[in-house]
């Protein structure tokens, strides 16, 4: 997991950090990450004109340093003083913004490049507030933010992530861990677990999911449980869904109207129909099993009624969803927003879109980046919603198993091919995982 930390927290953590490793090494240290993304960007340094903004603080000194790595590799580079900078900067390649970092406070007008010149920012785009995301001025946009030590809020959150372009990340020693942060593929690791005393009921999922109008959501969310470890699935829908789909062959079809209570976790909502909360509420009523709430189920009342309130159940709203179940949207600042509605619900939220933003009551967060436009599409929603409920079942904490599913997710959607469906999103969703298993073992 990659940290995410405030100004104040990123602050401490360099101090720290200054007392074990000399200020210039680790100014060194950034200007050589700085400089190598540069590298990758231009592709070739021999030749290349690159401008860089240069601050009068930590930025300007990380960018000065990779001034001198890339000219020594045959960049003709210009440094340019930020506080005198020219209104416009003509004739480059790339455009290295290193003038104001954390300790952006006040508006900034950035100077104007052309649009197809490259622009790096270092840490944060200048001209950002690090902690709100707020927009101060006129900032590049850039073609890659390299975020070092730390992501900060700015980064996932606020009008500032239009301003970040691909986020890039340099650990450069500084964070040992953080409470929040943003998934890796790594941390998908141990995502199947299992053990030799294994039976189908240890991992066993409840479906209450489908209806005659909406069949499909049934089978995708069976399937996105089987892909994500579920070894027991009971489906219950509202009418004769399994006469309407192909479901699996694993899955149970039960008509009995209750809960089976071996089961680890319940998915509950997609496909219900909109008076879906009357349906579950008996059926969920003082259950002890994990639950993830989505779609139709999304009710405030139901949600506030029913629900334990005690970080066992998951909402894993999109945005009009989210709007319906705090009474407002989610505004510009979505991690706080995230953050709030976990808070007051008592509940794991899954904010949905481009950048996703899971919480915990408690504030704890993760960020997911790894899904993309291709996953906008009808049942793709469904897919995720099976794909936590099999992670709870295999017994992951509640953010763990909504954050690396949906960084899974995400890491399968970025998969499809032109004009994918969800039902591609389940096919590649073994593949990532058998991927990123051999290569965890090749290391």
């Amino acid at each position: 997991m990659i940290p995410l930390l405030t100004v104040s927290e990123m602050r401490d953590a360099d101090a720290r950090a200054a007392g074990t490793v000399a200020p210039r090494a680790l100014i060194r240290r950034a200007g050589t990450a700085v400089a190598l993304e540069a590298q990758r960007l231009l592709g070739s340094c021999y030749g290349a004109r690159v401008a860089v903004l240069a601050g009068p603080g930590l930025n300007g000194d990380d960018g000065r340093v990779a001034a001198n790595w890339l000219r020594a590799r045959g960049a003709k580079v210009t440094v340019l003083d930020a506080t005198q900078a020219p209104s416009s900067i003509r004739d480059v390649e790339l455009v290295i913004d290193a003038a104001y970092g954390l300790g952006c406070s006040r508006p900034y007008v950035a100077p104007e490049v052309e649009p197809e010149v490259l622009v790096l920012a270092v840490d944060l785009p200048s001209g950002v507030d690090a902690d709100s995301g707020e927009v101060l001025g006129s900032p590049l946009r850039a073609t890659v933010t390299l975020a070092l030590g730390a992501l900060k809020p700015a980064h996932v959150t606020g009008d500032a992530t239009a301003y970040v372009g691909r986020l890039a990340f340099a650990g450069l020693g500084i964070v040992e861990g953080s409470r929040d942060g943003l998934v890796e593929d790594r941390d998908l690791t141990h995502f199947v677990t299992g053990d030799a005393s294994d039976h189908k009921w240890r991992h066993a999922v409840e479906v209450l999911a489908g209806s005659t109008s909406m069949p499909g959501a049934a089978e995708l969310v069976t399937r996105g449980a089987l892909a994500s470890g579920a070894s027991m699935i009971r489906l219950l829908s509202r009418g004769s869904v399994a006469e309407l789909v192909t479901l699996a062959p694993e899955i149970v079809r039960v008509s009995d109207g209750t809960v089976d209570a071996r089961c680890r976790a319940i998915v509950a909502g997609p496909g219900l129909g909109p008076d879906a909360a009357s349906w579950l509420r008996p059926l969920l009523v003082n259950v002890s099993a994990f639950v993830v709430l989505d779609a139709d189920a999304l009710q405030p009342e139901f949600v506030r009624d029913v629900a334990p309130h005690n970080g066992t159940w998951i909402l894993t709203p999109h945005e009009a969803e989210f709007e319906r179940l705090a009474g407002r949207t989610s505004g510009s600042d979505r991690l706080n927003a995230t953050r709030n509605l976990a808070k007051e619900l008592g509940c794991v939220v899954l904010l949905k879109g481009p950048l996703t933003i899971i919480a915990a009551p408690d504030g704890t967060t993760r960020i997911v980046n790894s899904g993309s436009a291709a996953l906008a599409t009808a049942g793709t929603g469904d897919v995720l919603a099976g794909l936590i409920a099999g992670a709870l079942a295999r017994g992951h904490a509640p953010l763990d198993a909504a954050a690396w599913s949906a960084h899974l997710h995400g890491r399968a959607g970025s998969c499809l091919p032109p004009y994918g469906t969800a039902t591609d999103v389940v096919a590649n969703v073994r593949g990532v995982l058998r991927d990123l298993s051999a290569t965890s073992a090749a290391k």
